[in-house]
């Protein structure tokens, strides 16, 4: 994990150089810095990342505007740093193409934990033994998930899907027929259950139901149990409760 590439963008210098300081601290060394969303864009056309931190607030282009073009050039995690702190703010973060969302101030350690926690959920797979595989894949008949290639086909067709979102989809069908309450969620897939977010958990279901369901609205696959929280539906298997 110390080997990982991680870029962090923010006009602030202060904020760069506390950010570095601390994840030097931490035993990370390959860092860049870079101040506007177009030098990031810049940096990821030439070098992979294993992980990005972006500033919402940037001249020129918003950290916001700019994640859709990043996301057509990687699917390293993307962690917001913004001082908007209201629902809709973490929610427009989380559509556009984040996996979590940090306001200001923030603690750095509490950076540090989460930039480790993501950072164990893309570059490891889920130590969970799977219940059933077909061709070395997960096949629930409309779609099928295959852990080794980090690939989803639906109905035949590749569809790309980013690192947590891919993380979460891979764990549910690894336990169909289970229910798993969100804070459950958050901690077998992004490992860090005191920092638990309930948007995160919500806008990635939304991703996946996008992805693997006839109609989103009446999901048949992934299934919200009323006040209990989420399973993935396999049917001729036993339900678990």
């Amino acid at each position: 994990m110390k080997d990982a590439a991680i870029l962090l963008v923010d006009d602030e210098q202060a904020i760069l150089q506390l950010l570095e300081t601390v994840l030097h601290k931490e035993g990370f060394h390959s860092i860049d810095k870079v101040k506007t969303s177009e030098e990031a864009l810049w940096a990821c056309e030439r070098k992979s990342y294993d992980l990005i931190v972006l500033d919402v607030t940037l001249p020129n282009m918003s950290g916001i505007e700019a994640c859709p073009f990043i996301r057509r050039l990687t699917d390293a995690p993307i962690l917001f740093l913004s001082a908007r702190d209201t629902d809709f703010d973490k929610l427009t973060g989380f559509a556009v193409g984040g996996d979590d969302y940090v306001t200001k101030p923030f603690n750095p350690m509490e950076i540090v934990a989460r930039i480790k926690a993501l950072l164990r959920r893309t570059r490891k797979p889920n130590p969970v033994v799977p219940t059933a595989t077909v061709h070395g894949g997960f096949d629930f008949g409309r779609f099928q998930v295959y852990e080794a290639a980090g690939e989803l086909q639906v109905e035949g067709k590749v569809i790309p899907c980013p690192s947590l979102v891919f993380q979460l989809l891979l764990f549910l069908c690894k336990n169909p027929n289970r229910i798993f309450s969100k804070s459950e969620l958050y901690e077998r897939v992004w490992g860090v259950n005191s920092l638990r977010d309930d948007n995160t958990i919500m806008v990635h279901i939304h991703r996946i139901r996008e992805r693997i369901e006839p109609d989103p609205a009446q999901p048949e696959f992934l299934v919200n149990v009323r006040g209990l929280g989420y399973k993935m539906v396999k049917k001729g298997l036993p339900y678990e409760y």
